[in-house]
C-alpha cells in the first residue's frame, strides 16, 4: 500500500464543538489526546469530558459516536483507542473501553467492552469474532510502514 494522504501528515485543528476542515467534532477537546498519523472520518463526533486518547496511526471510519460519557445509564470514564486499530463507519464507543492495538471493528459495532489487541470484532453489541492470524497482523503493520 503507497498511500501518500498521511505523507505531510499534520494534526488537525481541533476548535470545541466545531466542525474541522474534516468535518468531525469534539466537545471537551482540552481532554482529547490524537497521535500521528491518525484518520478520522467525517461526521464522526467526539466527547472527550472523560478523555479520549487516540494513539498512533488508528482509523476511525466516517459517521462514528465516541462517547466518554453516556447521559442515558449514567456510565462515564475514559476510551482509548490503541496503535493501530480500526474502528469502523457508524460504530458507537461507549465509556471505559479501549480497543486493542491492531484490532479491527466491524462498521455499525456497539463498543461497549474491551476489546483486546489483534482480533476481529463487530456487532450490536460487539462481540469478538476471531483472533487475527500473525500474518494478518504483520501486513496491518506492513500498511503502516507504507504510509
Amino acid at each position: 500500500m503507497n498511500d501518500r494522504r498521511f505523507e505531510n501528515w499534520k494534526p488537525p485543528v481541533v476548535e470545541e464543538g466545531k466542525l474541522n476542515k474534516y468535518n468531525w467534532v469534539v466537545q471537551h477537546e482540552e481532554n482529547l489526546k490524537l497521535g500521528y498519523k491518525t484518520d478520522v472520518g467525517a461526521f464522526t463526533y467526539i466527547n472527550a469530558k472523560n478523555n479520549v486518547l487516540i494513539e498512533d496511526n488508528v482509523q476511525i471510519g466516517s459517521h462514528c459516536s465516541i462517547y466518554s460519557i453516556s447521559t442515558i445509564d449514567n456510565k462515564q470514564g475514559p476510551i482509548t483507542l490503541k496503535e493501530n486499530c480500526r474502528v469502523g463507519s457508524h460504530s458507537v464507543v461507549m465509556p471505559n473501553v479501549t480497543v486493542g492495538e491492531n484490532s479491527i471493528v466491524g462498521a455499525f459495532s456497539f463498543v461497549n467492552k474491551d476489546i483486546p489487541n489483534n482480533v476481529v470484532a463487530f456487532g450490536v453489541p460487539v462481540k469478538i469474532i476471531r483472533k487475527m492470524s500473525s500474518d494478518e497482523v504483520k501486513k496491518l503493520r506492513e500498511d503502516v510502514d507504507d504510509i
